[in-house]
């Protein structure tokens, strides 16, 4: 059974022992899903990548003591993939439930990453969980299944990736509530690195001014910019003694681009800045 997380009130900050990850809030993140949670509604948390998204559900599946089965998505993702499919073992054929069906099956939370990456048909077949059915019907086996009341559909997608190449449709957004995402502030980033990686509050301090600058450097064209994960990947680099320079490089600089012009640019930077 995970530890139940130490709760600071006036700060709206929680972390905790043993099995419960630290996350720092940055709204009222944590009210909404447990409200949705109560309601039985599915949750779609909107945001750019790595921003926390995935930690936040870590974090929700702790708190509320539940299994969490996560899926990543992309765009060979399979109706298949996630009900399940029948397997040849030695002379007979046996049903193995795909981790969608599992998840229902036993309750908890379902984490569908980067859904929009799924094809269409995929998101199509996750639809009669979304409304009040709360329900799944695996035609291979004749099976209509129904969500336990510790069942939650949680999902997540990145707006405006390439451009809008891959966007989710109206009638998928609109079966969820969504809760919006983005990089904290300058005071709360610096304090997730401190924590999360032991690093000084002058390290984190030069890494998010950094990132402050990568974010704003628009005419570079990045597809996507300095997220949170990569100061964390950073910091925990230059917590274990590597340069960090050459900490930033490998895990800010190179992550961010293939383009020779680009990497100078990022470069000259993080030269400038750490």
């Amino acid at each position: 059974m995970p530890v139940d997380p130490k709760t600071d009130h006036k700060n709206g900050m929680y972390s905790g022992e043993g099995e419960v990850p630290y996350y720092r809030p940055i709204g009222q993140e944590i009210e909404i899903f447990e409200h949705a949670y109560k309601n039985k509604l599915p949750i779609l948390l909107k945001g750019p990548t790595g921003c926390g998204k995935t930690r936040f559900v870590e974090f929700m599946a702790s708190k509320l003591s539940l299994p969490m089965t996560s899926v990543s998505c992309h765009e060979e993702t399979s109706a298949v993939d996630l009900l399940g499919r029948f397997l040849i073992q030695g002379s007979e054929t046996v049903w193995q439930d795909g981790p969608l069906t599992r998840s229902v099956r036993s309750g908890g939370i379902l984490y569908i990453d980067e859904i929009a990456e799924a094809r269409p048909d995929t998101i199509v077949s996750i639809h009669p969980l979304t409304d009040h059915r709360r329900e799944i019907y695996i035609d291979r086996k004749n099976e209509n299944l129904k969500a336990p009341d510790s069942f939650v559909l949680v999902a997540s997608y990145n707006p405006g990736y390439q451009r809008g190449w891959k966007e989710l449709k109206p009638s998928t957004r609109q079966r969820f509530i969504s809760i919006q995402f983005d990089y904290p502030d300058k005071e709360t980033e610096i304090e997730i690195l401190s924590k999360e990686t032991g690093v000084s509050s002058s390290i984190s301090s030069k890494l998010v001014k950094l990132a402050e600058k990568i974010r704003n450097l628009t005419e570079l064209g990045l597809l996507e910019s300095c997220s949170t994960r990569l100061l964390v990947d950073a910091a925990k680099l230059i917590s274990t003694g590597l340069p960090s320079r050459l900490s930033c490089e490998v895990a800010i600089v190179q992550p961010l681009s293939d383009d020779p012009d680009t990497i100078r640019s990022l470069k000259d930077l993080v030269s400038l800045m750490i």
